[in-house]
């Protein structure tokens, strides 16, 4: 479960980074790309933030199982 830990928390971190880089390419930076690319990465703001919600749960679940707080 420890891995489960480790896992759970790295995907987390690369998915909030992935998550702001595809809200500022989908909102800010729009006028810059290409349709396709907009669209890309308007999906790619729904895929980042769903990937948020896995890892957050998994991370509950190995805490749980370690016997560590859940906050």
């Amino acid at each position: 479960m420890s891995l489960l830990l480790r896992m759970s928390n790295r995907s987390l971190l690369v998915c909030v980074v992935a998550l702001v880089v595809s809200i500022l390419l989908a909102y800010p930076y729009a006028d810059l790309l290409s349709m396709p690319a907009q669209i890309a990465s308007h999906i790619a703001t729904l895929v980042f933030a769903t990937g948020i919600k896995i890892s957050y749960v998994a991370r509950l679940v190995s805490l749980k199982s370690l016997g560590l707080p859940v906050h």
